[in-house]
């Protein structure tokens, strides 16, 4: 059943006319997502560099950067196991949204230096408190955590959004200031994005398969498939990346996902560009392009009190990704959770999460 839009007005009876009416027996393939969100010829990092190293808590780590072409160079932190020899299994660690922008991977990684209070604060609220991917390093896996783009050394400077805004400058190095506006300036950016044809989904799946060839290219890491995992923002881009590259064999969302029927009028307003490539209501669904890769494992952990998504789109959701694997022959290889509580990513759920990757890529 298609929704009526209250929140459009006198045109809350649009979505009847304008969303199309797929054939839910026709399963989205992978060349169709890529298709969707195509950008660059090539995934390959450019110029590619260690910047330091550091070893702390049972973690070894390395400061690595490249260049995806255009912007500042990208800003990633390689953690392994300490005192472990031998190619591990590798899994990118994809960073949540937030609505705030300034810092990216320090979300969900300790790097060389203490976490501030803010970063401290966010993995209070969200992760249970703990860096989750230093946590899966420990667990024998090489975990690569990139910013990606708007995000952390990918960020815009505040002087140029707010010159675009026509805004007050605020300060460069205050997150309180900055992600204000930086939430802001995502709308310009989506348009001077389809300007350029292409989105921001489109951008932000390029520079995360960037990455996951990079994290490929390691000698720490085995030959074969990698892991990916994130919370939220960082669930939709695990679904972005995973539909859009082969190397990605085993997958985890957390807390992001429904369908879009389910979002109308309730849950549209609050979400990222990220969230809406353009054209994809044309091709299928969001459990469509999660579920492409079938039979390839994917975990997805709903939260049935999460404020940013409907249970019953969660619901429809979880039920078309079973139909999804059930047609591909691996109903086994589909799991969903459905957990107590709001938007997050805790230690329970985390347990879980390792425990599917540590089986599908060990």
């Amino acid at each position: 059943m298609i929704r009526s839009s209250a929140h459009l007005g006198s045109y809350s009876d649009l979505s009847r006319v304008a969303v199309p009416r797929r054939d839910p027996a026709v399963v989205v393939e992978p060349r169709d997502v890529i298709g969707l969100l195509d950008f660059a010829p090539d995934d390959e990092p450019r110029e590619p560099r260690v910047d330091g190293r550091w070893s702390r808590d049972g973690v070894d780590g390395e400061e690595v950067s490249w260049s995806v072409g255009y912007g500042p160079r990208t800003r990633a932190w390689l953690l392994r196991p300490a005192a472990r020899s031998g190619p591990l299994p590798g899994v990118v660690a994809l960073h949540s949204h937030d609505g705030a922008k300034f810092h990216g991977k320090e979300k969900i990684a300790d790097g060389p230096h203490p976490a501030g209070p803010d970063m401290v604060a966010l993995r209070e609220r969200s992760y249970g408190g703990r860096a989750f991917a230093n946590e899966l390093a420990r667990r024998g896996f090489v975990v690569l955590v990139h910013d990606v783009f708007l995000w952390g050394s990918r960020r815009f400077d505040a002087s140029t959004m707010a010159g675009a805004l026509g805004l007050a400058v605020v300060p460069d190095d205050d997150p309180a200031a900055y992600n204000p506006l930086a939430s802001r300036h995502e709308h310009l950016v989506a348009k001077y994005c389809t300007v350029l044809g292409t989105s921001m989904a489109a951008l932000v799946a390029y520079e995360d398969r960037v990455a996951a060839r990079y994290l490929a290219s390691r000698a720490e890491v085995v030959d074969g498939p990698l892991g990916c995992v994130g919370l939220s923002g960082g669930g939709a881009r695990a679904a972005l990346l995973s539909a859009t590259s082969p190397r990605i064999g085993a997958t985890v969302i957390t807390g992001m996902m429904t369908t879009h029927d389910a979002m109308l009028d309730r849950h549209v307003a609050g979400h990222t560009w990220m969230f809406f490539p353009p054209g994809l209501p044309r091709l299928g669904d969001w459990p469509d392009v999660a579920g492409c890769r079938a039979p390839s494992p994917l975990l997805v952990q709903y939260l049935r009190d999460d404020h940013l998504f409907p249970l019953d789109g969660m619901e429809a959701a979880d039920r078309r990704l079973g139909e999804i694997y059930r047609h591909r022959g691996a109903p086994a290889a589909y799991v969903g959770e459905f957990h107590p509580g709001d938007h997050r990513f805790d230690l329970a759920m985390q347990e879980s999460a390792f425990a599917r990757l540590s089986a599908w890529l060990t």
